[in-house]
């Protein structure tokens, strides 16, 4: 099972690019952040992209996710759901057998810390209860935290800003303990330049000196086997991030 994440960061914008991307990676779920669409502005040939049950969560011109399912893991329509903590279309989730897909963009906090601490709080505390339920889950997407100062180039490392916070990152440990495994640095503990969002400026994308914020975090029994970063992918701020399990 592959299982893919991206922060579009516009999808009008980067319609042709979603669609290149999916045909050369094929993935059996595809999680989308920042759309900054409502369904009925979202691009025709990607409405219902063929091979896939889409679904399209958004408001308008900020935010908004997407989470479309293949129709080889998938016979039928899967029924797609939000939490109650649902706020500015900021979560869909879709329950395969016992495994539950979601995906998450967590607000930046810049404007509102305190309703940044409290998603992360309730998204904790629905993983747990999902654990407690026997389910499995895979949670993708921008979560707007670097979780260590590992995940931070030396050169944007600065105390106390906004996604480096040890309050924040405090709330992600507790999410990753519901028995969930940070794929990307599970597999790959050793690399201090695994990134997957760059300022777009003084080419630090080229440069690579970036954050890492998006993740694919899964149930251990998943058994995951790869996750890379699609760093060449795309003309958003961020990259695709790419998991394949069993």
């Amino acid at each position: 099972m592959k299982i893919a994440t991206w922060n579009v960061n516009g999808i009008r914008a980067r319609e042709a690019q979603l669609r290149e991307w999916l045909a050369a990676e094929r993935p059996d779920a595809v999680c989308l952040q920042e759309i900054k669409a409502k369904p009925e502005q979202i691009p025709e040939l990607l409405f219902e992209s063929e091979g896939y049950w889409c679904y399209w969560h958004g408001a308008g011109g900020y935010s908004g996710v997407a989470l479309h399912l293949s129709k080889q893991l998938c016979e039928a329509r899967p029924v797609f759901g939000h939490p109650a903590f649902d706020l500015e279309t900021r979560i869909v989730t879709a329950d395969v057998g016992d495994l539950t897909l979601a995906s998450v963009y967590v607000p930046n906090g810049g404007k509102d810390y305190g309703a940044k601490l409290r998603f992360l709080e309730a998204l904790g505390s629905w993983a747990g209860e999902l654990s407690q339920a026997g389910r499995r889950l895979v949670l993708c997407g921008d979560l707007n935290v670097a979780l260590t100062d590992r995940d931070v180039h030396p050169k944007e490392l600065k105390a106390g800003v906004v996604g480096q916070r040890e309050d924040e990152r405090a709330l992600m440990h507790r999410l990753i303990g519901n028995g969930l495994v940070d794929v990307g640095r599970a597999l790959d503990p050793d690399n201090d330049g695994l990134f997957t969002w760059w300022a777009p400026w003084r080419n630090l994308r080229q440069r690579n000196i970036g954050w890492r914020i998006d993740y694919i975090l899964a149930s251990a029994s998943l058994k995951p086997t790869e996750c890379v970063v699609r760093a060449a992918v795309g003309t958003s701020d961020h990259a695709p991030v790419v998991a394949t399990f069993g």
